[in-house]
């Protein structure tokens, strides 16, 4: 149960850091604050984010397996 739970924390991390980089990215296209059309930022980082948790289910965790 314990390897599950540092898979677990592990690949919350990571599709924490993620959704922050695809969130910040998302941004950063935009001309100004106020044009920035943030529902869209926020969908477009919470893919990424889901798209990252299936990938760490899929190969697996090297922070994780490293530690074992």
């Amino acid at each position: 149960m314990k390897d599950w739970k540092k898979f677990a924390i592990a690949a919350l991390v990571r599709a924490l850091r993620t959704f922050c980089q695809a969130f910040l990215s998302y941004i950063g296209v935009g001309a100004l604050i106020s044009e920035v059309e943030w529902l869209h930022a926020l969908s477009a980082a919470a893919v990424a984010a889901v798209l990252s948790i299936l990938t760490s289910i899929a190969t697996g965790l090297p922070e994780v397996e490293a530690n074992e």
